[in-house]
């Protein structure tokens, strides 16, 4: 077992004035996503459509309660019902939205789209959507209805009724749902956005590292931890990456699930455990976790027994890393850790699958990496096939039961993006647990974090 190497957190933070003076947009300078979204859609969209078999998407964007994919088709500022068709012309798709007089100028301008056309107050918006679907003789129609994919999910039932009612009988028949489409389109990331996400990815490890600076065992609490991130956050000019309420989750006890950080008072013995994640460019997100040991007054290094569950937890994070490449499924990625775990002598961990798409959502859509703890055949978002350009989100499982009640679990996540052979982290992954050393702990004044190994 490799011993803990360590360096004062103090010399480790050397970079952290990077991001106290960073400041806002810090990452995403000025507006690229106007420039991503419109090349998104023509790179990235015809392929999508393609590896779903569709050849026609309906969008339909309104103001007060829009389709949560507004944003990605250009109908985030939609006041009265617009329309937005995507129509698959062998290798590229032609966009189009059909959109009210009172804001088809402003839509012409910034649309990521080929071609705006007004519809006069008065006319009937449905009745030109299926005109312009009768003339494109689309095989397979895609809607924003969904039992699985939410963010796939977003036409109402009025809305519906108002679509099948223009439509002709063999039209609504072609009606499929579009999660295929979004999950093939909006899992895959641009170059350009894996970039943004690396360094946002950098300043969430970061910031961890600099909040367990602050612990002072038998005083600090794990809230403290969390109001130490949030104020850090706001003077980044970072929203979260989820919950607010739930970011960061720190835990220095027992297994919570997915929660808020807590009074519990750190001490001596626990692990602590941040998971966290930002927002930058108002789009972004990251979803990583970090763990610290409080040692004992007097100890230097973390207990033997302690050490070797963190290095069976970073041990499942590498075996899930080697298991997500191109072509395999979220099921595969999963049931590779669990074999490890039940290796290693872990309980099982059912709370949890091993990770998840992340990027616009910190639960972004595309091929879950979860499935292999039940004793039942791929099904489900698990069995969606992992792509290049995809990023993820994925944790490193070691449980223990500590009384009759109480679980443990160490969840080593990282982030980490497909490449064409496999998968590589967004950056370097944690190898070793930070130190917090307990008051009275000779020659050791501050918490130790370790040296890169």
């Amino acid at each position: 077992m490799k011993r803990v190497r360590s360096a004062l957190v103090t010399a480790l933070l050397l970079a952290a004035p990077l991001a106290s003076a960073a400041g806002k947009d810090s990452i995403v300078s000025g507006d690229p996503w106007p420039r991503i979204r419109k090349e998104r859609i023509q790179k990235l969209l015809p392929q999508a459509m393609a590896r779903a078999n569709v050849d026609a998407w309906v969008v339909l964007c309104r103001e007060n309660d829009n389709d949560p994919l507004a944003i990605h088709v250009g109908g985030e500022n939609a006041g009265g019902t617009a329309a937005f068709l995507f129509l698959r012309q062998g290798d590229t798709v032609r966009s189009l939205a059909l959109s009210p007089v009172s804001e088809a100028t402003a839509l012409r301008e910034v649309a990521p789209l080929d071609e705006v056309i007004s519809v006069e107050r008065g006319q009937d918006l449905y009745a030109q959507i299926a005109a312009r679907l009768a003339a494109a003789k689309p095989a397979r129609i895609a809607i924003n209805a969904s039992t699985s994919v939410t963010v796939a999910d977003g036409l109402s039932s009025s809305q519906r009724a108002a679509l099948e009612k223009a439509l002709s009988p063999a039209l609504r028949k072609k009606l499929v749902s579009s999660e295929d489409v979004v999950s093939e389109w909006l899992s895959v990331k641009l170059p350009e956005e894996v970039d943004i996400l690396r360094k946002a990815a950098a300043l969430t490890a970061q910031l961890q590292v600099e909040a367990y600076a602050t612990v002072v065992p038998g005083k600090t609490r794990d809230s403290d931890v969390a109001k130490f991130l949030k104020k850090r956050m706001a003077e980044l000019g970072v929203g979260d990456a989820w919950a607010p309420d739930q970011n960061p989750a720190v835990n220095s006890g027992p297994l919570r699930g997915h929660s808020h950080a807590t009074e519990k008072v750190i001490q001596p013995g626990d692990f602590i455990q941040t998971d966290f994640g930002i927002r930058v460019g108002h789009l972004w997100v990251t979803d990583i976790q970090r763990f610290a040991y409080v040692l004992a007054p007097g100890q230097k290094e973390v207990p033997k027994d302690a050490l070797e569950k963190w290095e069976k937890g970073r041990q499942g994070n590498r075996v899930a890393l080697a298991a997500l490449k191109p072509g395999a499924s979220g099921w595969d990625v999963d049931k590779a850790q669990r074999v490890w775990m039940n290796e290693a002598g872990s309980e099982p961990m059912n709370m949890f699958g091993t990770g998840h798409p992340v990027g616009y959502w910190a639960h972004d859509v595309g091929p879950a990496l979860s499935g292999g703890a039940k004793d039942k055949p791929k099904q489900g978002q698990s069995t969606r096939i992992i792509r290049t350009g995809q990023v993820f989100a994925f944790d490193g499982f070691f449980a223990w039961k500590e009384g009759p009640d109480a679980m443990r679990v160490l969840s080593v996540e990282e982030m980490a993006v497909v490449t064409e052979t496999g998968a590589e982290y967004l950056i370097p992954p944690q190898e070793d647990l930070v130190l917090i050393p307990s008051p009275g702990t000779p020659g050791q004044q501050n918490p130790v974090a370790p040296a890169p190994r």
